[in-house]
C-alpha cells in the first residue's frame, strides 16, 4: 500500500478539479448558507432566522432546537416549553434520516476550524505523535456536560460551547469567545490530530449516537476497483469507519458504512479515482462489479 503525499491528486487528473472537490464544496456553501442565514438578522436586520443554532425559528413559523440542548435542559430540571419540543422532534427525524454526524461535517461552523487546522498540520510535516486520545473520551464529555447540568441546574454547556462562542464572536467581535475557538485549532493542529471533532466535542458524540440508526449511508459499492491508493483515509475525519465496509468482503461485511461516527461528509468520494464510494442507504448491500451489480451474501456473490 502506498500512502499519498497528496490524496486527489488522481482524482484531479482523471475527474477535473470540480468533480475531484464537488462535496467538498458543497459542504462548504452550506455551512457559509446557514451561519449566513442566522447572522443576517443582527448584522443586517434581515430576520430570516431568529435565534442560534442551538435554537431557532425560521420565517417566524418553523422552529428548530438542537436536541442535545433539550437533553441538557431536561438534565438541568427544566422542561422545555411546546415550541422547543416540537423543533427538538423536527432536528432529531431530520438526523435520524440523513445522519446524526450530518450537522458536524454540513452545519457547525467549527468544522471549517478544525478542517483548516488539519491543513495547516499536513502543511506543517507534523504527522503521527502527539497526544493520543481513545476514541470514546468524547463520549465521557457527553456524559459529563449532563452530569453538570444535573448538578447545577443550568446548561452549562454552552458557556464553553465552541459553536455558540463563535457564533458570539461573529455577532458582538473579539473578546473570550475567540479565546475558545483559537484554543481549539491549535489545539488540533500541535496537540492531537483532529483532536476536537474526533475525540472530545459531546455535540459530535450525541449526533455520532444518532448516527448509528441513520437511514442515508456511505457505501463502498464498487469496492472491488480500489487500488489502495488510501487517499480516503488520508482525508476522511473518521478513517476508522471505512476499512470494514472497504475491506470486509472476506469476513462477510457489507460494504455499507454503519458506523456512528462517519460525518457522510463525501470527502471519499471526492478523492477516490475509481469512484469506490456512493451515497445509498444502510439497506443498501449491492456491490458493482464493471457493469454487473450483486449483493454480497457471506463469502458468496448472489447476482
Amino acid at each position: 500500500m502506498i500512502t499519498a503525499r497528496h490524496p486527489g491528486r488522481q482524482a484531479v487528473a482523471e475527474k477535473g478539479w470540480i468533480r475531484a472537490h464537488r462535496w467538498l464544496l458543497a459542504r462548504r456553501t452550506a455551512q457559509v448558507v446557514f451561519l449566513g442565514l442566522f447572522l443576517a438578522g443582527p448584522l443586517t436586520g434581515l430576520w430570516l432566522v431568529k435565534g442560534t443554532l442551538a435554537s431557532s425559528l425560521t420565517l417566524g413559523v418553523l422552529p428548530l432546537t438542537d436536541p442535545y440542548l433539550i437533553l441538557q435542559s431536561l438534565f438541568a430540571g427544566h422542561v422545555p416549553g411546546r415550541t422547543a419540543l416540537i423543533g427538538g422532534a423536527i432536528v432529531l427525524t431530520a438526523y435520524l434520516v440523513i445522519g446524526g454526524r450530518v450537522y458536524c461535517a454540513w452545519v457547525c461552523p467549527v468544522n471549517v476550524v478544525t478542517d483548516t487546522a488539519h491543513w495547516v498540520r499536513q502543511r506543517l510535516g507534523i504527522h503521527g505523535g502527539g497526544l493520543r486520545l481513545a476514541r470514546n473520551t468524547r463520549l465521557w464529555v457527553l456524559a459529563m456536560t449532563l452530569l453538570v447540568a444535573l448538578a447545577t441546574g443550568t446548561i452549562a454547556w454552552e458557556l464553553v460551547n465552541p459553536v455558540s462562542m463563535l457564533f458570539r464572536g461573529l455577532v458582538f467581535g473579539m473578546g473570550f469567545a475567540w479565546a475558545v475557538v483559537l484554543a481549539v485549532f491549535l489545539f488540533d493542529v500541535f496537540v492531537a490530530n483532529r483532536g476536537w471533532c474526533g475525540h472530545l466535542c459531546p455535540v459530535g458524540a450525541f449526533y455520532g449516537l444518532l448516527g448509528r440508526v441513520a437511514l442515508v449511508r456511505v457505501s463502498a459499492a464498487r469496492r472491488g476497483a480500489c487500488d489502495d491508493c488510501r487517499d480516503c483515509y488520508a482525508v476522511c475525519p473518521e478513517g476508522h469507519v471505512i476499512t470494514p465496509a472497504l475491506k470486509g468482503a472476506e469476513k462477510g461485511v457489507g460494504p455499507v458504512i454503519l458506523a456512528g461516527d462517519c460525518t457522510n461528509c463525501g470527502r471519499c468520494m471526492d478523492v477516490c479515482a475509481r469512484d469506490v464510494f456512493r451515497f445509498g442507504t444502510r439497506f443498501d448491500d449491492r456491490v458493482e462489479d464493471g457493469d454487473i451489480a450483486y449483493v454480497e451474501t457471506g463469502h458468496h456473490k448472489a447476482a
